[in-house]
């Protein structure tokens, strides 16, 4: 009798650079962007739409997969704050009153070498769902 092999589990792009701190966080609410620099040189750069729309909060994630909420309208999204959490994340506080989102730095450094994708993926769930980035976040 053999034993199973256990199973290996995927590592995030985060994990595969050997977990890098962040060594600087700007919120930049004029510009509304957000920007981290890593210990390992790489550098993001996030709009505060990417961000909101990308909460990872249940209230945009749900509680699984299926539970995935598309969230339109946010083309003019900002913050309006930031706080620590711990030393693994940062609460960002955007100005359409969400704050519920708890964004570690495995999420931003996943979501930086993934933005592409992401993005394009949203943009496609947008027009699929009859949706789109403006305010009123319907077509009509």
């Amino acid at each position: 009798m053999t034993d199973p092999k256990p199973a290996i589990k995927k590592q995030s792009p985060y994990e595969r650079a050997g977990r890098p701190a962040p060594t600087e966080v700007r919120v930049l609410t004029e510009e509304k962007a957000f920007e981290i620099d890593y210990a390992d040189g790489q550098r993001f750069r996030f709009t505060a739409e990417f961000l909101r729309v990308q909460s990872p909060s249940a209230e945009v994630q749900g509680h699984g997969p299926s539970q995935r909420q598309v969230v339109p309208g946010k083309r003019d999204v900002g913050f309006v704050g930031a706080e620590p959490i711990g030393h693994y994340a940062i609460r960002l506080k955007f100005d359409d009153g969400h704050d519920s989102g708890i964004f570690s730095w495995d999420y931003f450094y996943e979501f930086g070498v993934r933005h592409d994708e992401v993005w394009r993926r949203y943009l496609e769930e947008l027009e699929l769902n009859g949706m789109t980035r403006d305010p009123a976040g319907y077509r009509h």
